[in-house]
């Protein structure tokens, strides 16, 4: 329990105490009403807020006219019916919000110490309304509230800055709907005034260069003065220089000043862009991974990455266009990845880097759980611990071989993920789309593709419908005319820049797509026609969420590969959902396969497949093939899950694990390599989770999977995967070549769309 639970604990108690008649209950009931509001801030929680604003009801029924708090009982529930209706849009809530206002005002006359802060709450609630309705007089007289607060707020108050830039913003809003350029002019001086007052390392000080710099683009926009455009962009470059740990407000106004910079095509855009991608490593590194801070990042990363790639491009920097992308995508697993490798090398380093492991451990602990309380980057304590963990990251990268700890990889570091073949990058961008393909030895070669974000968009949408109606066979024309589209506008020109590369036919190849390019099967475009290769004719494909990850899964390779243990999963009766009747026996053709080959073979089916024992499975086998039905959450990706038995093995479950010498995971279930939709480019879906939790090379589903067509794919893989080298052993560096020769063995006996539904990840 927190400080200020136990708080509103202690309120309820003292209310009790206090019945109706007793002379401190209305006092008693606005302080438990406050503390309720305060959580509400931090948590976001609904109920608090409406149980807030009952209390608030109930304390000033015992505030009749003349009671001497009653300014202030009409204040707070004013504030929190103002709460509410930011969250929910009831405009009946802001109406009343400002009929209390009026009221607690009439009040406190001249003179009155609260006079000034009535003046600016009315003021605010009538230019939300205005904002609401359009209505002029609203705004017209929140602009006189303003400037009436403003003068009882002389140089030196403590909200002086407060009160300039409220009425900067209502003046800049009356200049947008009426065009008055003295309004924007007063705007203008106004935010300057605010901007001296809040000094460098100040919390509003990236909001008050923000507000500052639209208002001179709105000037500049009007009169043409470079001027105006000039200082706006240089208030920006500010930012560049943060001396603090990035909040979530400095990330926000770093994203606006690319978006401006990019627009404009102003000469900092690409400096925005890696301002913008350096904030959402602090943000990222200073949350854990629960779906609630899953949700700010969802916003946080909605297209800064592929929009940098695109700026990189067209400025000609293709190598800064590859660490960009790779910054700014699965900024999740990217951070659980980089903490768990760097932080056992440093404690093993020296006594210095256990010491400096430690500390840097415990302030993220401290940290994750003061997130974990909080709806917001603002308060003190987080401020004061993200400071002391800044500290604490700058001492480690002082030590020898640790000055890159927890920073982005340079492309020189990148290229290593095409060292077995060469990774092509497809980025769909509002400002274009283009492919990348990264080469061992050599700079990335950019392929313009003949196709715009809108028509990739569109494009996915098609192909998710038809997904989810495959089966059919009017459906066949469909899927052949999508791929089609997909090998003319994305495939075909990238295939055409590999052979003159002289990539060799049949060799691998890894697709790394962004945004709504990972939800289309890139791997099976082609022309489908008569004497015409596709693109699985051409080269073999495997896909990887991000450079690192293939990296990384080279990296791990097994300590001692003589070993081969292998469990085999099945679930054909889960706790929730319809049967499975193939189960058993791809689990009876997966055995009779390997165990001839393998150190050991274990089988975990029906009651015996439960959540705890495949987990327990998974921490004593270096080869997985688990048959189960997936079920996705697309609301809460986290949870998305495997289904035993007894329940569901969940994502998160997954990465608590700490598996090691992971080697190959065949994932015999629906939809494991696509995640959230609204998302794409955090991948988090369940292949993505056994890839990132140390599984090297991994073969998963973009759609439904019929029963039957699993059995006999699987049955084909693992026959190809014994013969692929001839060594009577398992190599997962073979999976890709495996499924490959396998689908390609199936093509007369299934239909088109199960012939593509498996892809592979990974090594």
């Amino acid at each position: 329990m927190s400080v200020l639970d136990e708080a509103i604990e202690l309120h309820r108690a003292v209310l009790l105490l206090c019945p109706p008649g007793h002379p401190v209950r209305s006092s008693s009931l606005n302080n438990l009403a406050l503390g309720l509001r305060e959580r509400f801030q931090q948590r976001g929680m609904m109920s608090d807020l409406d149980e807030a604003i009952e209390l608030h009801r109930t304390a000033l029924l015992l505030c009749p006219p003349g009671h001497s708090v009653r300014s202030t009982s009409l204040n707070n529930l004013a504030i929190s019916l103002r709460d509410r209706f930011q969250q929910r849009g009831i405009m009946s809530d802001l109406d009343e919000a400002i009929e209390l206002h009026r009221t607690a005002l009439l009040l406190r006359p001249p003179g009155h110490s609260y006079r000034s802060l009535s003046l600016n709450n009315i003021a605010n609630s009538l230019r939300d309304r205005f904002l609401q309705r359009g209505i002029m007089s609203d705004l017209d007289e929140a602009i006189e509230l303003h400037r009436a607060a403003l003068l009882l707020r002389p140089p030196g108050h403590s909200d002086r800055s407060s009160s300039l830039n409220d009425l900067a913003l209502s003046l800049r809003d009356r200049f947008k709907q009426c065009g008055i350029m003295t309004d924007l002019d007063e705007a203008i001086e106004l935010h300057q005034a605010v901007l001296l007052l809040l000094l460098p390392g100040h919390l509003d000080r990236s909001s008050s260069l923000h507000n500052l710099a639209l208002s001179l683009r709105d000037r500049f926009q009007q009169r043409g003065i470079m001027s105006d455009l000039d200082e706006a962009f240089s208030l920006y470059l500010q930012l560049s220089h943060l001396s603090h740990a990035a909040s979530r407000t400095d990330l926000n106004v770093a994203k606006s000043w690319a978006a401006s910079a990019d627009i404009l095509d102003h000469g900092s855009a690409l400096l925005a862009y890696k301002t913008a991608l350096n904030f959402l490593d602090q943000q990222v590194a200073l949350l854990s991974s629960s779906s609630h801070h899953f949700d700010v990042i969802r916003e946080a990363v909605s297209s800064p990455a592929t929009d940098a790639f695109s700026c990189s491009v067209r400025h000609g920097a293709l190598t800064t266009a590859v660490e960009l992308v790779e910054q700014g995508r699965a900024v999740f697993w990217t951070q659980l990845a980089r903490f768990r490798t760097p932080l056992d090398e440093l404690s093993v380093s020296s006594n210095t880097g256990m010491a400096l492991a430690e500390e840097f451990k415990g302030l993220s602990f401290r940290l994750h759980n003061a997130f974990d309380q909080s709806t917001g980057d603002q308060s003190p304590q987080i401020r004061q611990l993200a400071m002391q963990w800044d500290d604490a990251v700058s001492h480690i990268r002082m030590l020898h071989g640790f000055s890159r700890f927890l920073l982005p990889p340079r492309y020189s570091d990148l290229q290593n993920a095409a060292e077995d073949g060469p990774v092509i990058i497809l980025n769909a961008s509002q400002y274009s789309c283009d492919a990348l393909i990264v080469h061992s030895t050599e700079d990335p070669v950019h392929v313009p593709l003949d196709t715009t974000q809108a028509e990739v968009s569109e494009f996915s949408s098609e192909f998710q419908s038809l997904a989810e109606v495959f089966g059919s066979s009017d459906r066949q024309c469909t899927l052949v005319r999508i791929l089609r589209k997909l090998w003319d506008h994305v495939v075909h020109p990238v295939v055409q820049s590999l052979e003159k590369s002289k990539v060799p036919p049949r060799s691998r190849i890894w697709w790394c797509p962004t945004a709504e390019f990972t939800l289309l099967p890139i791997h099976a475009a082609g022309p489908y026609e008569e004497n015409k290769h596709n693109l699985s004719d051409i080269y073999i494909s495997s896909y990887t969420p991000t450079l690192a990850t293939l990296i990384r899964a080279r990296k791990q390779v097994s300590r001692d590969p003589s070993l081969q243990h292998f469990v085999a999963i099945g679930q054909a009766n889960p706790d929730r959902g319809k049967g499975l009747r193939c189960v058993a026996l791809e689990l009876a053709i997966v055995a009779k396969r390997l165990e001839p080959i393998v150190s050991s073979f274990t089988s975990l089916e029906d009651s015996n497949a439960t959540v705890q024992s495949a987990l327990d499975a998974l921490n004593h086998n270096q080869w997985l093939h688990l048959a189960c039905h997936e079920m996705p959450n697309r609301q809460q990706p986290f949870e998305s899950s495997f289904a035993m038995r007894d329940g569901p093995l969940m994502i998160k479950d997954i990465i608590r694990s700490n598996w090691q010498n992971s080697e190959f995971a065949f994932l015999s279930a629906c939809h494991t390599t696509v995640g959230d939709e609204k998302s794409p480019d955090e991948s988090i879906h369940l292949a993505a989770a056994m890839q990132f939790c140390g599984f090297r090379s991994v073969i998963g589903s973009m759609w439904s999977v019929d029963d039957e067509v699993a059995r006999q794919v699987v049955s084909a893989f693992y026959r190809k995967l014994i013969r692929v080298d001839n060594s009577g052993r398992l190599d997962c560096t073979h999976a890709a070549e495996a499924l490959h020769k396998a689908v390609k063995s199936l093509r007369s006996k299934i239909p088109l769309e199960q012939q593509i539904v498996f892809v592979h990840m990974g090594v």
